[in-house]
């Protein structure tokens, strides 16, 4: 069973991702809110995913569903438990952050949760009366999770834009750079400080 992947980027599209680990591609299905995370990865970066692994007799072909988090997983399977909701529709229907969803559920707010992919109206229904009640650690837990991550961006992004356009370096090298510089330097807190420790530490 594969519950986890760490490797390097080979191909990726809007839905899906190879990523290369010892010699091995892996085709890894991502849902919306996966696939935005990654829409500055390019070929070569480092990647890694929790991964949901997906085969049944109907279904004979292995099916592998990436998420950023052990949270993301653990949502998407809670939602599988909604009847007539399986892991390929659990996996459309992630097209805004867990959080939101499982504040919808909690809220009976059918409108929110009939505005995702493949969702209607009787599937909500189901959705708030399995659910409803289970779902606050969601809510408290990925929005924990989600504001380090958002904080690392805009520290970052600032100093990829200036190694890509004045510089010259390619978008993932730089992106390289500045991740290899944050991972060794934790106390960097603003884009000046990190511009200048990657500048520091770059190759002549």
């Amino acid at each position: 069973m594969i519950g986890y992947i760490e490797g390097a980027v080979l191909q990726k599209n809007d839905e899906k991702i190879l990523i290369l680990v010892n010699q091995i591609g892996y085709e890894v299905l991502l849902p919306t809110i996966v696939a935005e995370s990654f829409k500055d990865i390019a070929a070569g970066d480092a990647v890694s995913l929790f991964i949901y692994y997906y085969q049944t007799e109907k279904q004979p072909r292995p099916v592998l569903i990436g998420f950023n988090s052990d949270t993301q997983k653990d949502f998407f399977q809670r939602l599988m438990t909604v009847e007539d909701i399986g892991p390929m529709k659990a996996a459309r229907a992630l097209t805004i952050p867990v959080q939101d969803i499982a504040r919808a559920i909690e809220n009976n707010d059918l409108s929110c949760l009939q505005r995702l992919t493949g969702i209607g109206k009787r599937t909500a229904q189901k959705m708030v009366a399995s659910l409803a009640g289970k779902l606050e650690r969601f809510i408290v837990e990925e929005a924990s999770s989600r504001e380090p991550e958002y904080r690392r961006e805009e520290i970052s992004l600032p100093v990829i834009d200036v190694l890509v356009g004045q510089l010259g370096i390619k978008s993932a090298e730089a992106r390289r750079m500045v991740e290899e510089t944050l991972a060794a330097n934790p106390s960097i807190t603003t884009p000046e400080m990190l511009l200048e420790e990657v500048l520091r530490t770059k190759p002549k």
